[in-house]
């Protein structure tokens, strides 16, 4: 972890506003994750969130979340996105919307770059 997370993250954990200019770069993550899919009735397709940026959130999220869910907004390549993170096993997945995934040709096991903005803007 970064020195300037550690300290947004001190201030989150300190009771500091989630709008606090201290707290302003924790909102933002960059990781790469591969695309998983999961298979049902209809298929949906999912980044993880790596397990430290997701216990990030988890902190950073707070009064942000409804029903476990937490709304951010996605970056991947030149296209972004508003959606909502599903918890999964200590994790956050992203789901990838169709409309983003099948113009980009996005398939499962393709490794991705994601910037994720925790709230919306």
């Amino acid at each position: 972890m970064s020195d300037q997370r550690q300290i947004a993250m001190s201030a989150v954990r300190a009771g500091s506003s989630v709008g606090d200019t201290r707290c302003m770069s924790l909102m933002d993550f960059e990781f790469e994750g591969p695309v998983l899919e999961w298979r049902g009735p209809a298929p949906f397709y999912f980044v993880a969130v790596p397990e430290e940026d997701s216990e990030d959130i988890k902190f950073a999220a707070k009064g942000l979340e409804y029903w476990g869910q937490v709304p951010v907004v996605v970056r991947i390549g030149d296209t972004e996105f508003t959606t909502a993170l599903f918890p999964k096993d200590g994790c956050y997945l992203i789901p990838l919307k169709d409309a983003v995934r099948k113009p980009a040709g996005i398939e499962v096991d393709q490794v991705l770059a994601v910037g994720l903005r925790v709230g919306r803007e």
